[in-house]
């Protein structure tokens, strides 16, 4: 097997007309009459999918799922595909128990990126969902005055019933990065939750008032103790858990020794170029692996081994 795996990132294949600028008081309501519409139905962190032996399908017309969301509104509008028919969505924590015995099957985010049960663009399209159906379920009161807020815009804001202070869905920029020295050696950590034998790349949250950069900087040395000079920026992944984008960057090093923070972190080593290869073909002697490939720590562990 090589080690050279294609650049599918979970989640990021999102390919949706969003037309968040043109939106109207109308634009929900189009949405929901056009004929074509789809809406997707979340079971708590659960997806509902039709499934067959070929295929499974999480799309559902508006007239299934107003009956299977038993008179909860729908009010998401995500955007728009290419063939300009709405794509919506709608979260019940009490769905499954609604329509249990079904032809219905229900999986997480996690287990869809992980198995690539669904093309790239449909994934990306549930992703944007969960990171939007979370958001509105953190934002039903105001920060300013506490009053109840209502969706706006087909679902990408929020208005406060007693002060009008408009509220937009947030983001929130992690930092994920391969740290390497350079000469054919890199950092992987492992946290308490992972699985045996899995190892990642470091990862962290960006504050405020720092740049991308720094926070790379900051985070290998809060967690590995190392300080990096070169930065440079591969890639990006959508994290809807809850709403974060990860933003991914290969780290160099000239530090020796790695003085881990036992409090964020279960170990963390050097590991040679050839023991990480092994590990991305399935192959090391003592099991140990990386992330799945729908994760971009894999894609930054892959680009290092190839030399990108």
């Amino acid at each position: 097997m090589n080690a050279i795996s294609p650049m599918r990132l979970g989640f990021a294949g999102n390919r949706l007309h969003r037309g968040g600028e043109l939106r109207t008081a109308a634009s929900l309501g189009e949405a929901l009459a056009h004929p074509d519409a789809r809406v997707y139905l979340a079971a708590g962190d659960q997806w509902a999918l039709r499934s067959d032996h070929e295929h499974s399908d999480p799309a559902f017309s508006v007239a299934e799922a107003t009956r299977l969301l038993d008179g909860q509104p729908i009010e998401l509008l995500l955007g728009h595909d290419s063939c300009g028919r709405p794509v919506l969505a709608a979260r019940s924590e009490s769905l499954d128990t609604r329509i249990a015995g079904s032809a219905l099957t229900f999986l997480d985010l996690r287990t869809l990126g992980t198995e690539e049960t669904l093309d790239a663009d449909t994934e990306g399209q549930l992703a944007q969902a969960a990171h939007l159906l979370n958001w509105h379920a953190n934002t039903r009161f105001c920060g300013r005055c506490g009053a109840p807020t209502v969706s706006e815009a087909a679902g990408f804001r929020r208005r406060c019933t007693a002060c009008d202070h408009l509220v937009f869905p947030r983001t929130d920029p992690v930092s994920i990065m391969l740290v390497h020295d350079g000469k054919g050696r890199c950092v992987l950590g492992r946290q308490p939750q992972f699985k045996p034998g899995m190892w990642s790349c470091l990862a962290g949250f960006v504050e405020a008032g720092e740049t991308l950069e720094d926070a790379v900087r900051r985070e290998t040395l809060e967690e590995a103790g190392l300080c990096v000079d070169e930065v440079r920026y591969h890639s990006s992944q959508p994290w809807p858990f809850p709403g974060s984008l990860m933003i991914g960057c290969m780290a160099e090093t000239r530090d020796e020794t790695i003085r881990f923070d036992a409090n964020e972190l279960e170990n963390c080593r050097w590991f040679d170029r050839e023991e990480v290869r092994a590990m991305l073909e399935g192959r090391h002697p003592e099991g140990l692996a990386v992330p799945p490939r729908f994760a971009i720590a894999h894609h930054l562990i892959n680009a290092y081994i190839i030399g990108i």
